[in-house]
C-alpha cells in the first residue's frame, strides 16, 4: 500500500490514539486538530524523505535549515520578535527532524504564541508613535536591509525601529498623495504646495499609515494555529530545495495560484517567500506584461486599489494577498514593489484577462545589416493545450513561423527566449528538433540514479540556416534545455546575459491523501499536497543546467549585471554537477572563429551609447544595492524619487514584448517590428548574425 508500510501507519495511528482520543477534536471545533497535524507531518516527512531527488540530506542539516527558514518567515523584517524570543525558539533548531517523527508540535505553536504577544505590544507602540508628530526636515536614517541587523535587544530598541519605519511610511505616503492630488509639472516634478496644504497632506498620510498598520496587525493576529503549522511544514519542505513546497488544502482557485498563477487580474505567478510575496513569472499577454514594469523576482510590498491608500501585504498569506491584487477587468491596481536592485516603484496596472494571441509564438521579418532579410521568432513559453480547446502547441506554432519566414527569403534567424520561464518539456525537445538532424536533446536523472535520454527522432528540419538565440536571466527550465542543446550541437550562437536562470530540476505534485489507507483516518482529509523535486536535467555533454544555467557564447551588458538573481542565489538550491555525456553528432556547419565574433561584438558594444547607458544603469543599481541606508529627510526622498523616475523613463524592459495593437490598420506583426526597432539587443544580435554569415564555418 503506497510507499510506506501498513505497519508504520498502524504504529503511528496508535501513537495518535495515545496522545489525543480519536474524534475528540474536530477541525470545526479547533483552529488546529492535533491528531490531523501529527498525521500530516508524518506523511509529509516520509514522502519528502523517499521521493525527493536529494536522498542524502542528514537529519541535522534538515532540522537546522528548516528552522532557519521557519524563523525567517515568522518575522522576515525583524519588526516584532526580540532577540530573547529568537533565542528561546533556537532551542528547537536541532530537533525538527525528531519532532516531526514523534508528532510534536511545540515549535510552530510556541512561535505563534510569542509572535502574537509581540504583535499586541507593537499595537500599543505604534498607537503612541502615530499620535506623535514627525519632523520631515530632521535628518534621520533607516536600514532597509533586514539581513544587516539582528532582532531588537529590548522593547525600547524595537520602539525606535518602529519609529523610523512609521516615519518612512508617512513620508512615502505623503509623496504619493502630493503626486496624486496636487500633480506634477511638465518635467515630472511635484508641484509646489503652501504650508497649510503641506501640513494637511502630512496629516492625511499619517492617518492612512495608521489605518494600514491597524489592518496589518489585525490580519496577523487573525492567523490561526493551522496557518502557522502549515508554514512550518512548508519550511521543512523548502529545506530540501527552493522548489519543494507544502501546499495546504484550499479551494481550487488557491491551488491554481500556487501552481500556475492568475490568468485574470494582473497575470502573474506569485509565491510566498519568507514572509514576502514574490513575483515568479509574468504571464505573456497579461495586463502586467503589457504594462511592462513588473518582472520576475520583484517583491510586492503594498497593494492599492487605484489611488486609494495602499495596504501592506508583508506577512499576508498568498491567497489573502492575491485577493487584494485581483479585481474586475478594467479597474486599476497599484503595486508598490521592491526591485531586485533595491529600487522601490509604484506600478499601476489596469486589470484584464490574458491576450491569448500575445502568449503564443510570434514572428516577423526584420531588415538586417546591408538589407539582409532576418527572421525573428519569439517563444514566450513552451505551451501545449491538453484540454482540446485550441490544440495549440509551441512546436507547431514555431514550425509554422519558420516556414512562413523562409518563404520570404530569410538569410538568418534570431530565436528569442528572453523571459521564457519554461513549460512543456516535450515541446522543448521537439522545438530543438526543428533545428537539428535528430539525436539526444536532454538527459533526465532521478533520485535512484537512473538516467534516460530524451531524443528528437524526426530528421526533418524546419530551418537549417545560421541562427542566434537570445537569452537573459529569466530564461529558465525548458528554455535552458533548448538553448543548451543548440549550443552543445554547435547549431546556434547563444547571446545575452552573463547566465540564464539555472533551474534544472523537475517537480511532481503528490496528493497526500493518497497515502492514507486505514479506516478512521479519512476524517483527517484533505491533507493537501506536496510539490517535490524528483528529477534533474543534464545536457548531452553531461553538464547540469542546474544552478549555473547556460553561459552564452557572447555576453552582452545587462541592466541586471551584478544582480543576485537566479537559482545559484536561492536558498538551499541543488548544486551543479555532471554525469557522463551521450553520443551525439554535432551540427555539420558549426560556427567558426568564435574569438573573432566576440571581439567584434565587444568593440561595437564599447562604442554603443545604448549599451553605455545600460552599463551605467547597472553600476547605479549596484551602488543602490550596497547603500541600504534610507534617508528619512523629505528633501532627500524627493530627490531620490526624481532620480528613480529619470532612470525608469530611460529604461525599457527588453524581451518583455507584448505590444498593444489598436483597431486601426497596424497589424500585430507591424507592432512587434516597431518594438524590436528600439531593442539594442536585437540590433547587436543582427550584427553578430551578419558576422556569423560572413565568416567560414566548420564543415
Amino acid at each position: 500500500m503506497s510507499l510506506f508500510s501498513k505497519a508504520v501507519v498502524r504504529s503511528f495511528f496508535i501513537v495518535l490514539l495515545c496522545l489525543v482520543p480519536l474524534g475528540s477534536i474536530s477541525l470545526a471545533d479547533e483552529p488546529l486538530n492535533t491528531n490531523r497535524a501529527r498525521l500530516l507531518g508524518h506523511i509529509l516527512h516520509q514522502q519528502l524523505g523517499s521521493q525527493h531527488y536529494n536522498q542524502n540530506i542528514s537529519a541535522a542539516r534538515l532540522s537546522q535549515t528548516a528552522f532557519d527558514l521557519f524563523l525567517k518567515q515568522l518575522d522576515p523584517q525583524k519588526r516584532f520578535l526580540l532577540e530573547e524570543d529568537a533565542e528561546q525558539l533556537r532551542a528547537h533548531r536541532n530537533q525538527i527532524d525528531n519532532a516531526i517523527r514523534r508528532g510534536r508540535l511545540e515549535l510552530p505553536l510556541t512561535g505563534r504564541e510569542i509572535l502574537h504577544e509581540r504583535i499586541r505590544q507593537v499595537e500599543t507602540i505604534t498607537l503612541d508613535l502615530l499620535a506623535e508628530s514627525i519632523d520631515p526636515d530632521e535628518p534621520d536614517y533607516i536600514e532597509t536591509d533586514s539581513e544587516k541587523y539582528e532582532f531588537a535587544g529590548s522593547l525600547s530598541e524595537l520602539r525606535e525601529r518602529w519609529r523610523k519605519n512609521i516615519k518612512f511610511q508617512i513620508l512615502s505616503r505623503y509623496i504619493s498623495l502630493r503626486e496624486n492630488e496636487i500633480g506634477l509639472d511638465d518635467d515630472g516634478d511635484l508641484l509646489p504646495v503652501d504650508d497649510i496644504t503641506h501640513a494637511e497632506l502630512l496629516e492625511q498620510a499619517r492617518e492612512n499609515v495608521g489605518r494600514s498598520h491597524r489592518t496589518l496587525l489585525t490580519r496577523m493576529l487573525a492567523e490561526t494555529e493551522q496557518d502557522h503549522y502549515d508554514r512550518y511544514l512548508d519550511a521543512i519542505a523548502r529545506a530540501y530545495d527552493p522548489h519543494t513546497n507544502y501546499m495546504p488544502p484550499t479551494s481550487k482557485e488557491d491551488f491554481d495560484i500556487q501552481m500556475s498563477g492568475s490568468l485574470e487580474g494582473i497575470g502573474a505567478t506569485l509565491r510566498e517567500d519568507d514572509g514576502y510575496i514574490r513575483v515568479v513569472r509574468v504571464i505573456p499577454g497579461s495586463a502586467a506584461a503589457r504594462q511592462g514594469q513588473l518582472e520576475a523576482d520583484d517583491i510586492i510590498l503594498k497593494v492599492a486599489q487605484g489611488t486609494a491608500e495602499p495596504v501592506e501585504i508583508t506577512h499576508l498569506r498568498l491567497r489573502d494577498a492575491v485577493s487584494l491584487i485581483r479585481g474586475e477587468k478594467g479597474s486599476e491596481v497599484r503595486l508598490t514593489v521592491r526591485k531586485p536592485d533595491g529600487r522601490r516603484l509604484i506600478i499601476p496596472i489596469i486589470r484584464d484577462v490574458v491576450e491569448i494571441e500575445d502568449s503564443f509564438v510570434r514572428g516577423t521579418l526584420i531588415e538586417g545589416v546591408n538589407g539582409a532579410r532576418i527572421g525573428y521568432v519569439k517563444i514566450p513559453s513552451f505551451y501545449r493545450d491538453h484540454s482540446g480547446k485550441t490544440e495549440r502547441n509551441s512546436t507547431d506554432d514555431t514550425r509554422n513561423e519558420l516556414i512562413r519566414l523562409q518563404q520570404q527569403g530569410i538569410t538568418g534567424l534570431i530565436l528569442d527566449l528572453r523571459n521564457n520561464g519554461g513549460g512543456s518539456l516535450a515541446d522543448a525537445v521537439s522545438v530543438t528538433g526543428l533545428f537539428i538532424d535528430g539525436g539526444p536533446v536532454v538527459q533526465v536523472r532521478d533520485s535512484s540514479g537512473s538516467i534516460r535520454s530524451m531524443r528528437d527522432d524526426d530528421r526533418n528540419l524546419a530551418y537549417d540556416g545560421p541562427m542566434i538565440v537570445l537569452v537573459n536571466r529569466f530564461s529558465a527550465s525548458a528554455s535552458e534545455i533548448l538553448a543548451g542543446a543548440l549550443q552543445d550541437y554547435g547549431r546556434a550562437l547563444i547571446v545575452g546575459d552573463e547566465h540564464t536562470h539555472g533551474k534544472g530540476t523537475v517537480q511532481a505534485v503528490l496528493d497526500l491523501d493518497r497515502f492514507v489507507r486505514l479506516r478512521g483516518m479519512s476524517q483527517y482529509m484533505p491533507l493537501g499536497a506536496a510539490k517535490v523535486t524528483i528529477q534533474k536535467f543534464y545536457r548531452v555533454t553531461g553538464e547540469s543546467t542546474q544552478e549555473r544555467g547556460i553561459i552564452p557564447d557572447i555576453i552582452l551588458p545587462s541592466r541586471l549585471d551584478g544582480l543576485e538573481s537566479g537559482e545559484r542565489y536561492m536558498e538551499n538550491a541543488l548544486p551543479w554537477d555532471h554525469i557522463a555525456s551521450v553520443s551525439f553528432i554535432p551540427w555539420k556547419r558549426t560556427p567558426n572563429r568564435l574569438d573573432i565574433l566576440r571581439q567584434r561584438s565587444q568593440q561595437r558594444v564599447s562604442e554603443s551609447e545604448e549599451f553605455h547607458n545600460i552599463k551605467s544603469a547597472a553600476q547605479r543599481a549596484g551602488l543602490r544595492r550596497e547603500q541600504t541606508m534610507q534617508s528619512l529627510l523629505l528633501e532627500d526622498m524627493l530627490k531620490e524619487r526624481r532620480q528613480l523616475q529619470e532612470e525608469q523613463i530611460s529604461f525599457t524592459p527588453h524581451g518583455m514584448i507584448s505590444p498593444e495593437v489598436d483597431n486601426g490598420d497596424k497589424s500585430r506583426e507591424e507592432a512587434l517590428t516597431e518594438v524590436l526597432a528600439d531593442d539594442p539587443y536585437m540590433h547587436e544580435a543582427m550584427k553578430i548574425l551578419n558576422d556569423l554569415v560572413s565568416l567560414p564555418s566548420n564543415a
